[in-house]
C-alpha cells in the first residue's frame, strides 16, 4: 500500500514537471535562428500571426517541441522497463544497444530501400524496432544462463561491445555512400532531431498511446521483478512471460523515439535515477515521473543545443551526453 503521503508527493511533481515543460516549451518557441518575439507568441497561436511567424511556429518549432517532448518521454519509459526488468541501475536503451541497433537498421534501409518521404516517416519506426528487437535480442541471449538467469553485469557488457560494433557499421556504411546520405547518417549517429515535422510526430505517437498505459498496466508486475527471481516465481509470476513482454515495449518505445532524433543517449539512463530519487522506488509512482522527467530533459537539450551555434546548433544527443557521461561514471563508482 502506497502512503497518501507519498502519492500527494508525485502529483506535486508531477504538476512541477509539467509546468517545468511547459516553461521550457514557451523559451524554445520564442528562440532559435528565426526568432520569434515572446509577445506575438499568443497572437500567432490564434492565427492573428504574419504570414513568417506563422511559418516560424507552427512549421518550425511547434513539431520539434513535439518530437523531443514524444522521444524524451519514451526514452525515459524505455530506461524505467529496461531497469526493472534487468534489475540493473545501469540499464538504458543506449548503453544496451538498443539505439545502436535501431540505428543500424535504419541507415541500412535509408541507404539500400528506395521509398517515398511520407511511407518513410510511417516506416523507420517499424524499421527501427526490428534492429532494436534483434539487438536486444543478442544481449539477452549473451547475458542469460539457466543456472545463473540474467546476469545484471553481462547485460551491461554484452550491450555495450554490440553497440560498438554496430557503431562501426554504420560508419563503414557513411564512409561507402553518397555525400547527402552520409550527411544523414552523421547526423543521426550524434543525435540531431532530424524528424521535426508534423509528419514524424503523427508517426510516433501511435506508438506511446498504445505502449505508455501498457507500461502503466504492469507497474505491479515490474515491482515483482525487482525481487530474486526464486521470490518472483514463488510468489506466482512467470518471470520469462513478463520480461519478455516488458522488453519488447521498453525496444518499441526506444526504437519509436531514435527512429527520429537519432542515437540520444543517458536520457534513459537519467531520468528513472532521478524520479527514483524524488518518489522511491514503486513503480506506479515511478514511470509516470520518468515519463515527464525524461520529456523535460531531452526538451531542455534541444533548446540549449540548438541556440548554442548558428544557424544549426549543436546536436541535442551531444548536450545530453555531456550531461549523461559524468552521471554515469557517478553510478558506475557508486555501484
Amino acid at each position: 500500500m502506497i502512503s497518501r503521503e507519498l502519492i500527494r508527493k508525485q502529483r506535486l511533481l508531477l504538476a512541477a514537471l509539467l509546468a517545468l515543460i511547459g516553461i521550457t516549451a514557451v523559451v524554445g518557441a520564442g528562440l532559435g535562428y528565426s526568432s520569434l518575439s515572446y509577445d506575438r507568441l499568443l497572437p500567432t497561436l490564434l492565427g492573428r500571426g504574419t504570414f513568417k511567424e506563422e511559418f516560424v511556429l507552427f512549421s518550425v518549432r511547434l513539431p520539434r517541441i513535439a518530437i523531443t517532448v514524444l522521444a524524451g518521454a519514451a526514452l525515459a519509459l524505455s530506461g524505467a522497463l529496461l531497469q526493472g526488468v534487468a534489475r540493473n541501475d545501469l540499464a538504458d536503451p543506449g548503453i544496451l544497444g538498443i539505439n545502436a541497433g535501431a540505428g543500424a537498421a535504419i541507415a541500412v534501409f535509408y541507404l539500400f530501400v528506395p521509398i517515398d518521404a511520407r511511407a518513410f516517416a510511417f516506416a523507420i519506426p517499424l524499421v527501427a524496432f526490428a534492429g532494436g528487437l534483434s539487438t536486444a535480442a543478442a544481449v539477452y541471449a549473451f547475458a542469460y544462463t539457466r543456472r545463473d538467469g540474467l546476469h545484471p553485469v553481462k547485460l551491461v557488457l554484452s550491450g555495450v561491445g554490440l553497440s560498438m560494433a554496430l557503431s562501426g557499421l554504420m560508419v563503414v556504411l557513411i564512409s561507402a555512400s553518397e555525400r547527402a546520405k552520409a550527411e544523414f547518417i552523421a547526423k543521426w549517429l550524434a543525435g540531431g532531431v532530424w524528424g521535426a515535422d508534423w509528419l514524424y510526430a503523427a508517426a510516433v505517437a501511435p506508438w506511446l498511446l498504445a505502449l505508455v498505459p501498457y507500461a502503466l498496466y504492469k507497474a505491479r508486475r515490474l515491482d515483482l521483478l525487482a525481487l530474486s527471481e526464486p521470490s518472483a516465481v514463488g510468489i506466482g509470476v512467470d518471470v520469462r512471460k513478463e520480461r519478455a513482454s516488458l522488453l519488447l515495449a521498453a525496444v518499441a518505445l526506444a526504437s519509436a523515439a531514435v527512429s527520429v532524433t537519432g542515437g540520444i543517449a543517458f536520457v534513459g539512463l537519467m531520468a528513472p535515477h532521478i524520479a527514483r530519487g524524488l518518489v522511491g522506488p514503486r513503480h506506479r509512482l515511478l514511470l509516470p515521473a520518468s515519463l515527464l522527467i525524461g520529456a523535460f530533459l531531452l526538451l531542455l537539450a534541444d533548446t540549449i543545443g540548438r541556440n548554442l551555434a548558428d544557424p544549426d546548433g549543436l546536436p541535442a544527443g551531444i548536450i545530453a551526453a555531456l550531461i549523461g557521461a559524468p552521471y554515469f561514471l557517478y553510478l558506475l563508482m557508486r555501484k
